[in-house]
């Protein structure tokens, strides 16, 4: 059988569809919808010169890989390729063949590092080894039975906290831009971003199809936006948090917790029957409230890393 690689064609449905299927069977801990991978591809930075690709067999899409430049990073020539097999297609050569047509795309751009998450099972590091790629930090996938499972009850906000969707701020989104730049700056990671651009927060996270504004609950102090749990979901039962975090002026007062457990109520009330989310493996404290709500790991990945001559 021959393994033809291709460009992801967000016209294509049956690509993008094989692609869906692809990430959906290998993480199943993370959403995607034919939508939502183009209009990845259609609303993409052109500093990230971002380019998935599809491994195809007779017609049939069996890996993929999400490939980019890091555009947002202070550090230049940090590169991305994010590799996946379908589980029951792996070991006929789709994950090399992408691995090495993402490499010659990056190298072309400048990158001199490049950044892959592997998921955490000895074929799959073994892989990354042979194409000379070394471990790094690793992060769990987090699973909550929103369905079957006892969320805590929701908590009567203190005095002078106040709980909103993030859809009342639809006429003005820039505080929220900027509450989400102000907390991402302590997300662990190997690369360094420099989160300033709002149009490009616009478009990749606040108009982007798999974000529910309804769902993603903010925390007001007086009237300021001081924390927030935002929310995605495949427009089915799957719901996942994506980001949840405080300003540095309010830390300390559980107004994280407050906003994601409401966030969480509000989306089992809306018929979704499984939440996820994820972790940095050195996030204590994180991992320790999301186990609080009742997630339990799922999977795990380790980012590797491989220098480029």
């Amino acid at each position: 059988m021959t393994v033809i690689v291709d460009d992801l064609r967000p016209d294509d449905r049956r690509q993008t569809e094989g692609f869906a299927r692809v990430r959906n069977r290998a993480l199943p801990y993370v959403l995607y919808t034919p939508g939502s991978l183009a209009y990845d591809v259609t609303h993409a930075h052109p500093d990230a010169h971002y380019r998935p690709l599809v491994a195809e067999v007779d017609g049939e899409v069996v890996g993929t890989a999400q490939v980019g430049m890091a555009y947002d990073s202070p550090e230049p020539g940090q590169g991305y390729l994010n590799v996946y097999v379908d589980p029951d297609r792996t070991g006929r050569g789709a994950g090399s063949l992408l691995v090495r047509a993402a490499e010659r795309h990056l190298a072309a751009l400048g990158a001199t590092r490049l950044f892959a998450w592997v998921l955490d099972e000895p074929d799959n590091r073994a892989f990354a080894e042979r194409h000379g790629y070394r471990a790094s930090r690793s992060a769990h996938f987090l699973r909550l039975d929103l369905a079957g499972g006892a969320l805590p009850p929701r908590q009567d906000p203190p005095p002078g906290v106040e709980l909103r969707a993030a859809s009342d701020f639809a006429d003005d989104p820039r505080p929220l831009f900027a509450l989400d730049a102000e907390t991402s700056t302590d997300e662990p990671g190997d690369i360094p971003h420099e989160f300033t651009d709002y149009q490009a927060w616009l478009r990749e996270t606040w108009h982007h199809p798999l974000f529910s504004a309804e769902l993603t609950t903010v925390a007001l102090v007086d009237g300021r936006p001081a924390a927030f749990s935002a929310a995605r979901t495949d427009g089915g039962t799957r719901y996942g948090t994506v980001m949840t975090g405080t300003a540095a002026a309010f830390r300390g007062r559980g107004l994280a917790k407050l906003a994601k457990n409401d966030s969480l109520h509000r989306a089992r009330a809306a018929g979704c029957t499984e939440a996820f989310t994820g972790n940095d493996s050195g996030n204590g404290p994180m991992i320790a409230i999301n186990k609080w709500f009742g997630y339990e790991i799922c999977g795990t990945e380790v980012r590797h890393v491989r220098e480029l001559d």
